[in-house]
Protein backbone atom coordinates (compact mmCIF):
# COMPACT_ATOMS: atom_id res chain seq x y z
CA UNK A 1 0.00 0.00 0.00
CA UNK A 2 1.23 3.48 -0.90
CA UNK A 3 -0.21 6.90 -0.08
CA UNK A 4 0.72 10.24 -1.60
CA UNK A 5 -0.18 13.37 0.37
CA UNK A 6 0.55 16.93 -0.72
CA UNK A 7 4.31 16.68 0.00
CA UNK A 8 4.92 13.14 1.27
CA UNK A 9 5.00 9.58 0.02
CA UNK A 10 4.12 6.91 2.56
CA UNK A 11 5.32 3.57 1.28
CA UNK A 12 6.36 0.16 2.55
CA UNK A 13 9.93 0.05 3.77
CA UNK A 14 12.38 -2.16 1.92
CA UNK A 15 15.52 -3.79 3.25
CA UNK A 16 17.48 -1.40 1.03
CA UNK A 17 16.19 1.43 3.27
CA UNK A 18 17.95 0.07 6.36
CA UNK A 19 21.06 2.29 6.24
CA UNK A 20 19.14 5.52 5.55
CA UNK A 21 16.47 4.67 8.11
CA UNK A 22 19.19 4.05 10.70
CA UNK A 23 20.88 7.35 9.83
CA UNK A 24 17.61 9.27 10.30
CA UNK A 25 16.42 7.64 13.54
CA UNK A 26 19.81 7.42 15.29
CA UNK A 27 19.08 10.45 17.42
CA UNK A 28 18.44 9.94 21.11
CA UNK A 29 15.99 12.87 21.03
CA UNK A 30 13.81 10.84 18.66
CA UNK A 31 14.23 7.32 20.01
CA UNK A 32 13.57 8.31 23.63
CA UNK A 33 10.02 9.27 22.58
CA UNK A 34 9.26 5.96 20.88
CA UNK A 35 7.89 2.92 22.61
CA UNK A 36 9.54 0.03 20.78
CA UNK A 37 12.77 1.40 19.27
CA UNK A 38 15.89 0.63 21.32
CA UNK A 39 18.71 3.02 22.11
CA UNK A 40 21.28 3.00 20.71
CA UNK A 41 19.55 2.25 17.40
CA UNK A 42 21.59 0.12 15.00
CA UNK A 43 21.18 -0.94 11.39
CA UNK A 44 20.25 -4.45 12.54
CA UNK A 45 17.25 -2.88 14.36
CA UNK A 46 16.19 -1.21 11.12
CA UNK A 47 16.57 -4.49 9.23
CA UNK A 48 14.45 -6.30 11.83
CA UNK A 49 11.71 -3.63 11.59
CA UNK A 50 11.77 -3.69 7.79
CA UNK A 51 11.51 -7.50 7.79
CA UNK A 52 8.35 -7.63 9.94
CA UNK A 53 5.40 -9.35 8.29
CA UNK A 54 2.98 -6.86 6.79
CA UNK A 55 -0.50 -6.85 8.31
CA UNK A 56 -3.24 -5.73 5.91
CA UNK A 57 -5.18 -3.66 8.46
CA UNK A 58 -2.10 -2.60 10.46
CA UNK A 59 0.41 -1.19 7.96
CA UNK A 60 3.79 0.44 8.55
CA UNK A 61 5.41 2.96 6.23
CA UNK A 62 8.57 4.89 5.67
CA UNK A 63 7.92 8.56 4.98
CA UNK A 64 9.67 10.04 1.96
CA UNK A 65 9.92 13.31 0.10
CA UNK A 66 9.17 12.36 -3.51
CA UNK A 67 9.98 15.84 -4.89
CA UNK A 68 13.44 15.95 -3.28
CA UNK A 69 16.52 14.58 -5.00
CA UNK A 70 16.86 10.92 -4.11
CA UNK A 71 13.44 10.78 -2.38
CA UNK A 72 15.01 10.79 1.11
CA UNK A 73 13.46 8.84 3.96
CA UNK A 74 12.55 11.40 6.64
CA UNK A 75 10.67 9.21 9.11
CA UNK A 76 8.26 6.37 9.60
CA UNK A 77 4.69 5.82 10.73
CA UNK A 78 2.19 3.05 11.11
CA UNK A 79 -0.79 1.53 12.82
CA UNK A 80 -0.27 -1.34 15.23
CA UNK A 81 -2.46 -3.17 17.68
CA UNK A 82 -2.36 -1.50 21.07
CA UNK A 83 -4.07 -2.27 24.35
CA UNK A 84 -7.16 -0.25 23.37
CA UNK A 85 -7.23 -1.32 19.69
CA UNK A 86 -5.61 0.28 16.65
CA UNK A 87 -2.83 2.64 17.70
CA UNK A 88 -0.90 5.10 15.56
CA UNK A 89 2.79 5.87 15.91
CA UNK A 90 5.17 8.08 13.98
CA UNK A 91 8.52 9.84 14.03
CA UNK A 92 10.22 12.45 11.84
CA UNK A 93 14.00 12.97 11.62
CA UNK A 94 15.27 16.11 13.33
CA UNK A 95 16.37 17.80 10.06
CA UNK A 96 12.70 17.93 9.03
CA UNK A 97 11.13 19.07 12.32
CA UNK A 98 9.01 22.22 12.32
CA UNK A 99 7.81 21.94 8.70
CA UNK A 100 4.44 20.26 9.27
CA UNK A 101 5.59 16.88 7.93
CA UNK A 102 4.57 15.00 11.10
CA UNK A 103 1.03 16.43 10.99
CA UNK A 104 0.74 15.69 7.27
CA UNK A 105 1.94 12.10 7.76
CA UNK A 106 -0.47 11.50 10.68
CA UNK A 107 -3.40 12.90 8.67
CA UNK A 108 -2.48 10.65 5.74
CA UNK A 109 -2.27 7.65 8.05
CA UNK A 110 -5.69 8.45 9.55
CA UNK A 111 -7.12 8.62 6.03
CA UNK A 112 -5.71 5.16 5.34
CA UNK A 113 -6.99 3.87 8.69
CA UNK A 114 -10.50 5.00 7.72
CA UNK A 115 -10.17 3.28 4.32
CA UNK A 116 -9.01 0.10 6.09
CA UNK A 117 -12.20 0.06 8.15
CA UNK A 118 -11.01 1.42 11.48
CA UNK A 119 -13.46 3.73 13.19
CA UNK A 120 -11.31 4.61 16.21
CA UNK A 121 -7.54 5.00 16.40
CA UNK A 122 -5.55 5.69 19.55
CA UNK A 123 -2.22 7.44 20.03
CA UNK A 124 -0.16 8.62 22.96
CA UNK A 125 2.90 10.70 23.68
CA UNK A 126 5.27 11.05 26.59
CA UNK A 127 4.19 13.93 28.81
CA UNK A 128 7.65 15.48 28.40
CA UNK A 129 7.11 15.57 24.61
CA UNK A 130 4.28 18.13 24.23
CA UNK A 131 5.20 18.80 20.57
CA UNK A 132 3.81 15.37 19.72
CA UNK A 133 0.53 16.29 21.42
CA UNK A 134 0.32 19.38 19.22
CA UNK A 135 0.83 17.21 16.11
CA UNK A 136 -1.89 14.80 17.21
CA UNK A 137 -4.30 17.65 17.94
CA UNK A 138 -3.70 19.30 14.55
CA UNK A 139 -4.27 15.96 12.85
CA UNK A 140 -7.68 15.44 14.48
CA UNK A 141 -6.97 13.48 17.66
CA UNK A 142 -8.73 14.41 20.90
CA UNK A 143 -7.18 13.89 24.35
CA UNK A 144 -8.97 11.21 26.38
CA UNK A 145 -7.86 12.75 29.68
CA UNK A 146 -6.07 9.51 30.60
CA UNK A 147 -2.44 9.31 31.62
CA UNK A 148 -0.93 5.86 31.14
CA UNK A 149 2.42 4.31 31.99
CA UNK A 150 4.18 2.73 29.00
CA UNK A 151 7.56 1.09 28.77
CA UNK A 152 9.95 2.89 26.41
CA UNK A 153 12.74 0.72 25.01
CA UNK A 154 14.58 3.90 24.03
CA UNK A 155 14.63 5.12 27.63
CA UNK A 156 14.75 1.68 29.19
CA UNK A 157 12.08 2.77 31.65
CA UNK A 158 8.38 3.40 32.19
CA UNK A 159 7.17 6.69 30.77
CA UNK A 160 4.04 8.61 31.71
CA UNK A 161 2.06 9.25 28.51
CA UNK A 162 -1.06 11.17 27.48
CA UNK A 163 -3.65 9.18 25.56
CA UNK A 164 -5.56 10.45 22.51
CA UNK A 165 -8.27 9.07 20.24
CA UNK A 166 -9.39 9.89 16.71
CA UNK A 167 -12.96 8.91 15.81
CA UNK A 168 -13.11 8.06 12.12
CA UNK A 169 -16.78 7.20 11.66
CA UNK A 170 -18.83 4.07 11.57
CA UNK A 171 -16.98 1.25 9.81
CA UNK A 172 -17.62 -2.43 10.31
CA UNK A 173 -14.99 -4.66 11.85
CA UNK A 174 -13.00 -2.23 14.01
CA UNK A 175 -11.88 -3.64 17.33
CA UNK A 176 -13.17 -7.10 16.38
CA UNK A 177 -10.71 -9.41 18.21
CA UNK A 178 -11.04 -12.06 15.49
CA UNK A 179 -9.60 -9.57 12.93
CA UNK A 180 -6.71 -8.31 15.04
CA UNK A 181 -3.25 -9.83 14.83
CA UNK A 182 -2.16 -11.74 17.88
CA UNK A 183 0.87 -10.57 19.87
CA UNK A 184 3.87 -12.84 19.55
Amino acid sequence: MFHRSERLLLRPGWIEDAAELTLRISDEGIVRNLQSAPWPYREENARDWLALDAQARFPSFVIGLPEATGNPVIGACGIHIGEAGPELGYWIARDWWGRGFATEAVRALLSMARALGHRRVHARHAVDNPASGKVLGKAGFQPTGRLVHCFSNGRGAEVLSREYVALLGECAGDNDPSEMPQAA
